[in-house]
């Protein structure tokens, strides 16, 4: 009997979520596709049998799907050419070289070296991000001043070298025990500048730079990435946030989703493509938290990411959401949202293929940050 009403319960389960798992699976936290069993687990005569199912289901749901894909892609849809790692040197001038390049070095020089850049995008201190990458393997991110030599540097991926050992992976008790005690805060003239202090991040003054080390929490606090930003180029930067612009959201966006790939490569996953249709659907969810004065996932009409997808005609077999709030630019949106597990679930699903981003500020020039995600 016991028997007979588990395969009864199990296929009134199949049944209720059938229209939800033809369609989408979500990966963080508001599992639509599971809602109705979440109603019917509150009944204390099925309760012990419904979280076994509960697991079971939501298990079996994602496995199937992944298998899907495996079926249908080939193992490495990653790069299909290889990109050779670079010979790195100790920097013959400072601390700290990205890809051996360092701070002062000429944007003729760069170029030589890495080619065009793949991107140029406005940042957060009036200047552009020129990215520069092999199909993301060899990540990096370049800034020059108005006499075109290097005055910020930026990698999430292993081409960070220095005098002292510190490179990609060393842990954050490495990098102190080298660099000492990390700043409170900056001082820019009569104004001083409190640096956040959640762990995630040291800021240090080098060189003449400012030098962030972000830290990856699920990996046993290692560095996981690097900012070095001129003290010239920082000194202009007036305020907290960056004034409001359509030429900043643009490059906000972009920046978020080269980060996001660029990060995916190096955990041996497949580049996303940009999709400028759930872009779309990204922009309109951050204008209206920005406009409203809230932070959700479900808008206050009620929906979720998947209603707003599916009013934008998007179509997706599984589909997911990442929001991130108030930071100072993608990078530290980017080096946030990987310390979260449900956000970083997503950024690392194996099974996606597709992005958009959309950025909107709020009336304190203050940033919000809406990835979607999808497959079909």
């Amino acid at each position: 009997m016991r028997r007979l009403f588990i395969f009864i319960t199990i296929i009134v389960v199949a049944y209720i979520s059938k229209p939800a798992w033809e369609e989408k699976v979500e990966a963080t936290g508001f599992d639509s596709v599971l809602y109705k069993i979440e109603e019917m687990k509150n009944n204390p005569k099925v309760q012990d049998t419904f979280d076994e199912i509960y697991q079971k289901v939501n298990l079996l749901l994602i496995k199937l799907d992944e298998s899907f894909r495996d079926l249908e892609q080939p193992t490495d849809t990653n790069n299909e050419e290889s990109a050779e790692k670079p010979t790195l040197t100790v920097p013959s001038e400072q601390k700290f070289s990205i890809y051996n390049i360092e701070i002062g070095d000429s944007e003729e020089s760069v170029e030589e070296e890495l080619g065009e850049a793949k991107r140029k995008s406005s940042n957060e201190y009036g200047v552009s991000w020129y990215a520069y990458h092999e199909n993301y393997r060899n990540f990096l991110m370049v800034s020059y001043d108005q006499n075109q030599q290097v005055n910020g540097l930026f990698t999430n991926q292993d081409l960070l070298s220095s005098d002292s050992g510190i490179k990609i992976g060393v842990t954050k008790e490495v990098v102190q025990k080298e660099l000492g005690e990390p700043l409170t805060n900056i001082r820019k003239g009569l104004t001083l500048y409190q640096l956040q202090n959640n762990g995630e991040q040291d800021v240090y003054k080098v060189d003449g730079s400012y030098v962030t080390v972000f830290y990856d929490k699920h990996e046993n606090d290692t560095v996981t990435a690097i900012q070095i930003i001129d003290e010239t180029l920082e000194a202009n930067k007036k305020n907290f946030y960056t004034k409001a612009s359509s030429e900043l959201k643009e490059g906000f966006e972009f920046q978020l989703f080269d980060l996001t790939n660029a990060t995916r490569v190096e955990k041996g996953l497949n580049v996303l493509s940009w999709d400028s249709q759930v872009r779309d659907t990204a922009r309109k969810h951050s204008l209206d938290m920005a406009e409203q004065d809230y932070f959700s996932h479900t808008n206050l009409d009620g929906q979720s990411p998947f209603d707003r997808m599916e009013e934008d005609q998007v179509a997706f077999r599984t589909a997911g959401e990442n929001l991130a709030y108030g930071q100072l630019s993608s990078i530290f949106a980017h080096e946030g949202l990987m310390n979260s597990k449900g956000h970083r679930e997503n950024i690392l699903q194996s099974h996606y293929e597709h992005l958009g981003i959309g950025v909107a500020f709020n009336e304190k020039s203050q940033p919000y940050y809406t990835e979607n995600f999808y497959s079909n």
